[in-house]
């Protein structure tokens, strides 16, 4: 990497001593200062070929150094820090025109690799950057969470921003799916439009297509009037696919063709209507693993899953615990519920919780803390009591191989049961668990006998007819003469 001048602002002494030494090893001039002034005086007098700013400085705001340079010297590349390790933050940072925004505390690899990226790469086109319009109340912030994966989870946020590009969230129940749909709505390109957000576990497969397509009088008994469906109602905006791994295999054929072609017809319609709309797809299930069972086209998958984005479970962040908590209880005080903190060991008790429900079973359990128990300062004993009654946690691996199918089942339905607000899932539990057991039960059975549904029936115990309906019901792919 050729030899560049380096500026950097930094109100820290030591970041500065730090960068100094790191960039000059790899041969660069550095100049360094604690203020935007004099930073901004550099940039004006035409100096540096790459600017690394801080966001908090005792004069200025760092961000907002970034547009007017990015105006003054649009080739110039400027990398924001910050302490401030919010969504906000990231979003601001991309918004405004930075070339990457890094989370202190920063690895300083990956420093030195955004460094050689920004000095290296194409330089931008000359212009004007975009407006900053996205809103900015750090109180109402839709993400929760400082750590490592919560920052990766911002900085991808941050990027697509600005794209129309569909998206597929995976996580756990109780992660946070739909708040980050709402985030890349919310504070994107389509924020002008509607958020029409569809959870396709809670809708009956014979209305799933009439539900999103909309359908014409007569379509069908009972289809007394034409009826808008969420393509249309999500026009100009987004359409959130919930749970997309319970989509029947009939629906996802037609999505498919409105994902290729940008159109789709109603329900008993006859004209294609064309649709301007972003996709983001999300799921608890492993759609690759619904591909092998042929319950999920692979094809949509790669259409759907553009831009994977993986959202970690609560276990997996256990230092965001504590924000989370100050969060929902600051917001049931906000809702008219008494106020309440949480003592040290409490708090360190409950970062200790495996929380099976994730965020939501988090959320749910701090509003019960607020609202029935009279201290305001709660302690350990109550946290205690509190998580006695939680689900059991999840056996180690080595027990899970030895316990029985009932044991197994029980132990997933708990977990399904504490990621449900109140702990009460929506109404049609019996069928859905059911049919959950049955696709992989029938898919595994047809694998077994290559597709040979007579042998599959009698493996099953089943009337050959009833196989039959099965398969057409759950929307099971026969492919025959496996190998």
């Amino acid at each position: 990497m050729p030899a560049s001048t380096i500026l950097v602002a930094d109100d820290d002494r030591a970041i500065r001593t730090v960068l100094n030494q790191a960039l000059i090893r790899l041969g660069h001039e550095v100049r360094t200062t604690g203020n935007a002034a004099t930073l901004w005086r550099w940039v004006q007098d035409g100096q540096g070929d790459l600017v690394i700013t801080d966001v908090v400085m005792p004069d200025e705001n760092g961000l907002d150094l970034v547009p007017r340079i990015r105006k003054l010297r649009p080739e110039l590349r400027v990398i924001v820090m910050s302490a401030q390790n919010t969504l906000m933050t990231a979003v601001k940072a991309n918004e405004r025109g930075a070339f990457e925004y890094l989370p202190k505390p920063f690895d300083l690899k990956e420093l030195v690799s955004v460094v050689e990226r920004a000095l290296n790469g194409p330089k931008p086109a000359s212009g004007q950057p975009r407006p900053d319009e996205v809103p900015d109340p750090e109180d109402q912030l839709p993400l929760i969470g400082r750590s490592p994966a919560m920052q990766e989870i911002y900085r991808i946020l941050a990027r697509l921003m600005g794209t129309d590009l569909t998206v597929t969230i995976t996580g756990e129940s109780g992660t946070g799916k739909e708040l980050v749909a709402r985030a890349l709505h919310d504070y994107g390109k389509r924020r002008g439009g509607p958020f029409v957000p569809v959870n396709m576990a809670a809708i009956p497969r014979e209305l799933i297509e009439s539900e999103l397509f909309g359908h014409e009088k007569g379509a069908f008994t009972g289809a007394t009037a034409r009826s808008t469906g969420r393509f249309e109602q999500a026009e100009g905006g987004t359409l959130f696919l919930d749970e997309i791994g319970d989509m029947p295999l009939e629906a996802q054929t037609r999505l498919l063709r409105v994902l290729q072609e940008g159109e789709y017809t109603t329900v008993g319609g006859r004209s294609a209507i064309r649709t301007d709309v972003r996709i983001i797809a999300a799921t608890h299930r492993d759609l690759r693993t619904l591909i092998r069972q042929g319950l999920f086209r692979e094809d949509l998958f790669y259409r759907l899953n553009v831009v994977p984005i993986r959202l970690p479970p609560l276990r997996e962040r256990t230092e965001d615990i504590p924000a989370l908590a100050r969060h929902f209880l600051q917001q049931a005080a906000s809702e008219g519920l008494p106020s309440k903190t949480l003592d040290g060991p409490a708090m360190d008790r409950m970062r200790r919780h495996r929380w099976p429900g994730n965020v939501r079973e988090l959320e749910n359990m701090v509003r019960r803390l607020a609202a029935l128990y009279s201290q305001e300062v709660i302690g350990l004993d109550v946290v205690e009591a509190e998580l006695a009654d939680a689900p059991a946690l999840a056996a180690p691996a080595e027990e899970q191989q030895n316990e029985g199918l009932s044991a197994a089942v029980e132990r997933h339905l708990r977990d399904y049961f504490a990621a449900h607000e109140d702990g009460i899932p929506a109404a049609g539990l019996y069928d859905r668990v059911l049919r959950e057991i049955e696709r992989p039960l029938i898919a595994l059975s047809l694998a077994a006998t290559r597709g040979n549904q007579i042998k599959a029936a009698q493996m099953l115990g089943l009337n050959r007819n009833t196989l039959r309906k099965k398969i057409r019901d759950l929307d099971i792919q026969v492919i025959r003469g496996l190998k």
